[in-house]
């Protein structure tokens, strides 16, 4: 697995303090992140690709410092947005997964193949040709998944990513999670989804106030929001 790492990590936007002087040494395969609506989350999450640069401290992916080698972060880390539409660039399903490996240097008889396979694995061969914004909220969680996995990252972030569906289609995405390869670091509100995961932290106002096993961080977790 790989390493990601917050040394003494604070942020703000404007005068609101979203992180407070985090620091953490993240290596387990399943990692999941809760807490209430603007406790600092997913704020947290994002500077794991550099999508969020923090003010003090520093973020490092196996040793990368993200602020300053962020080209080469964002090859080892995907990140999956909690809606889908803010993710997909192209106007069909397969230029969608197929935009991701263009410049990694691939041939065409490559990219079409790791993009048909990304397809098959998802359930999205059959929908190759369709407009991508015209899927359904399931589907399009999906090709958001395929078109971050077809380059292979080492680490998956999903920001919220059962959010917007509905229980069989969160449970479907939640399914295919627990098939992945990569670590996965999940930003979460639906809890059921962290039970076999190996470690849980709760961030509180901007601070780590729970790092432990599911069942012990969730505890805390339910005692703050009760």
């Amino acid at each position: 697995m790989s390493t990601v790492t917050f040394d003494a990590v604070s942020h703000a936007f404007g005068d609101r303090t979203v992180l407070r002087d985090v620091t953490l040494r993240l290596t387990e395969a399943r990692i999941g992140i809760v807490g209430a609506n603007g406790s600092g989350k997913s704020t947290l999450a994002r500077m794991i690709n550099g999508l969020v640069t923090p003010d003090s401290g520093t973020v490092t992916v196996d040793g990368l410092n993200v602020a300053k080698r962020g080209k080469e972060v964002r090859r080892r880390v995907g990140f999956v947005f909690t809606n889908p539409d803010n993710q997909i660039v192209m106007p069909t399903v397969q230029e969608d997964v197929a935009f991701t490996l263009r410049r990694r240097g691939l041939s065409a008889d490559q990219i079409t193949q790791r993009t048909a396979a990304a397809l098959e694995r998802f359930g999205l061969s059959a929908h190759a040709e369709h407009p991508a914004h015209r899927l359904s909220g399931g589907q399009k969680q999906l090709l958001s998944l395929a078109a971050v996995l077809v380059s292979e990252p080492d680490i998956i972030v999903a920001d919220e990513p059962t959010t917007l569906l509905d229980a069989r289609n969160a449970r479907r995405i939640s399914e295919l999670v627990a098939t992945l390869s990569q670590q996965v670091i999940m930003v979460t509100h639906h809890l059921e989804l962290l039970d076999d995961f190996d470690r849980v932290i709760v961030i509180e106002e901007g601070s780590v106030v729970a790092d432990a096993r599911p069942d012990e961080a969730l505890s805390v977790y339910r005692a703050l929001v009760s």
